[in-house]
C-alpha cells in the first residue's frame, strides 16, 4: 500500500516546508553555517506564505517546576517544529533532541533539515503522548 502526503499527520503542512527547504537548498547549496540556512528559509517561507514562528521558545517542567527552556528554529502553522542543522549527517543525537522537543512543547509533529549534504537531509517524526 501506498501512502501518499497528504494521509500523513499535517502532510500538506510538512511537504511545503520540504519544498521551500529543497529551494533553499537547491540555491544555496552546502557549506554555509546554520544561520544562513535559517535567514534563508525564513526568507522562503515569506515568499511562500507559508505561516511561521521564529525561535519558539518552551519551557521543560520538572514535577511542576520549570526546569529549563529551550528554544526551536521554527514552528510552522502552529503544528509543526522545524529544526534545521549544517552537519556532514543527521545522527541519533539531532533525533532525540527534536523527539524532546515535540515531548516538551506538546506538538505531534516535526521536521529535522539538514542542509549540510550534497542533497537535503531530513527526518520527519511523530510523537503521540502516552
Amino acid at each position: 500500500m501506498v501512502v501518499t502526503e497528504d494521509r500523513l499527520v499535517h502532510g500538506g503542512l510538512t511537504g511545503k516546508v520540504l519544498g521551500a527547504a529543497m529551494e533553499v537548498h537547491t540555491i544555496l547549496g552546502t557549506g554555509f553555517l546554520e544561520s544562513v540556512y535559517e535567514e534563508a528559509i525564513a526568507v522562503e517561507f515569506k515568499i511562500r506564505e507559508i505561516p511561521f514562528e521564529r525561535q519558539k521558545t518552551f519551557g521543560i517542567s520538572y514535577k511542576g517546576i520549570l526546569a529549563k527552556q529551550f528554544t526551536c528554529d521554527f514552528v510552522v502553522g502552529n503544528l509543526v517544529i522545524v529544526e534545521l542543522k549544517a552537519i556532514k549527517r543527521i545522527t541519533d543525537i539531532e533525533q532525540a533532541q527534536l523527539l524532546n522537543y515535540l515531548k516538551a512543547s506538546g506538538f505531534e509533529v516535526g521536521l529535522l533539515l539538514n542542509f549540510g549534504d550534497k542533497s537535503l537531509e531530513y527526518k520527519r517524526m511523530i510523537y503521540s503522548n502516552p
